[in-house]
């Protein structure tokens, strides 16, 4: 650790160098896991797998979920023990570093938890960082390693933890108390013969030009292109007639624009020749995959993207794979093997349902104002909820029978509200047979959020059992 200049923002600093290393006391669990509570978890996480949605066993990475202080406490609660870790954290609060946002997570299994265990947690603080300085602000990192034991006194489970107790930035890379407003995409014009065209993507509608002849043509055009046919026909010249596409399409063609970089446009900006199911292509921004996995044919959907207040662009982004339902075995699967790329929408329900499904009540992932204070422009997603999403999607690729040993998570940049993350990983490693490891990341147009490591074992070839995957 620093010392110096440390030790005049710590009131005591050698105090706090002396808790790295201890153990503090036992301590149960406010809930016992339940089924109502592993129900609620799998609704905001999105997991179908029915090994778990009727709340039989919860999903690995609710390991965490069961000592969260939970919302009965109230929006902005922490627990206040006299235990090594936490006062570690109000010694640095005291300090000044009010901000908290969790850097690491790193989970390992020893068996699926029932409804009725009641967990016990013993935690030791492992370290606390020098000084850092980092885009949040100036702050130090804290670890702790926790181990998890059930009413017998077998361990079921163990996390190393991380987070970032940061002074905040005023009008930091979150926007702040700085206002300035982000840059407007360039406005697009439009004529007359064109507006129902614009009304329609306003309505979230893809309207298609269609001229008497049955024709469809894009862009809008006055005359078919091709034939001369006025819109409408000789008696009803002018008059636009169209059908409203699917929304489902595929890849023909791309190019990715590099320079000049435009600060409204994401990086790298995806301009792609979209074939509609309709039969028609389309020029549209392609967003949620990084441009080494595009691919000719790749199946697409439509997405809309409000720019202005009175304008929405169409633009495509990849389809969410269903769940695979049948077993995968260890001997169907090859290091290279890539995951498929699955879009997540950030919204506010997803931000705020995954901290209340995770019983985590950090005002940061409820109250945009408290957000906005700790120099982030609205609320933010947990490591809880980045955790739970990333083992949904890995447990739905591996399928019924595959079992979550361990997953090792860090994160980037924050997600919020309005962000498209996306998943994307492949297989590492197969070892034993039966154990994989797969490496994923977790994207944004912000950059990375989430990236890190998951160890799962996956069945036989036998006849699928009861047991399940993911979570």
């Amino acid at each position: 650790m620093d010392t110096g200049a440390d030790t005049g923002m710590v009131a005591d600093w050698e105090t706090l160098r002396s808790l790295v290393g201890l153990t503090g006391q036992p301590t149960i669990a406010p809930v016992a896991v339940s089924a109502d509570v592993v129900s609620m978890w799998c609704v905001a996480m999105g997991v179908t797998d029915p090994a778990y949605v009727d709340g039989a066993a919860a999903p690995p990475a609710m390991l965490d979920v069961w000592s969260m202080v939970g919302l009965d406490a109230g929006i902005g609660a922490t627990a206040t023990t006299d235990d090594p870790h936490h006062r570690a954290y109000g010694m640095l609060s005291e300090a000044g570093f009010t901000g908290v946002v969790a850097t690491n997570s790193d989970q390992s299994y020893d068996r699926l938890l029932q409804p009725g265990d009641q967990l016990t947690r013993h935690t030791t603080l492992a370290s606390v960082s020098d000084r850092k300085r980092t885009a949040l602000g100036e702050g130090h990192f804290v670890t702790t390693e926790s181990e998890f034991r059930d009413h017998a006194g077998d361990r079921v489970g163990t996390l190393r933890f991380t987070v970032f107790k940061f002074r905040p930035v005023s009008g930091g890379p979150g926007g702040g108390d700085s206002g300035a407003p982000s840059p407007e995409r360039p406005r697009p014009r439009w004529n007359a013969d064109q507006a129902w065209h614009w009304e329609g993507l306003r309505d979230r509608e893809l309207r298609i030009q269609r001229f008497p002849s049955g024709r469809l043509v894009h862009p809008p055009q006055v005359t078919d292109p091709a034939t001369g046919e006025p819109a409408g026909g000789p008696e009803t010249a002018g008059h636009h007639d169209w059908v409203v596409a699917s929304g489902d399409a595929t890849l023909h063609s791309w190019t990715v624009t590099r320079h000049p970089p435009h600060p409204a446009f994401p990086q790298p900006n995806v301009v792609g020749l979209v074939e509609l199911a309709e039969g028609v292509r389309l020029v549209t921004n392609v967003v949620g995959v990084p441009p080494e996995r595009l691919a000719v044919g790749m199946p697409l959907v439509l997405d809309f993207h409000e720019t202005h207040e009175d304008v929405t662009l169409h633009r495509f982004r990849p389809v969410v794979p269903p769940r695979h339902d049948r077993r995968r075995p260890a001997d169907e699967v090859a290091v290279g093997d890539r995951l498929p790329l699955t879009p997540i929408d950030v919204t506010v329900d997803q931000v705020t349902g995954g901290a209340v499904a995770t019983r985590d009540p950090q005002d940061v992932h409820h109250d945009p104002a408290a957000a906005r204070d700790k120099g982030l422009p609205d609320v933010f997603m947990n490591i809880l909820t980045s955790t739970g999403l990333v083992t949904r999607w890995i447990g739905d690729w591996a399928g019924p029978g595959a079992v979550l040993d361990s997953v090792r998570i860090g994160l980037g940049s924050p997600t919020h509200p309005g962000d498209l993350l996306t998943l994307d990983g492949s297989v590492t490693s197969v070892a034993d047979g039966s154990t994989i490891e797969v490496a994923f990341t977790g994207r944004t147009e912000r950059g990375t959020h989430v990236h890190g490591t998951a160890t799962v074992v996956l069945p036989d070839s036998g006849p699928t059992s009861a047991s399940g995957s993911g979570g």
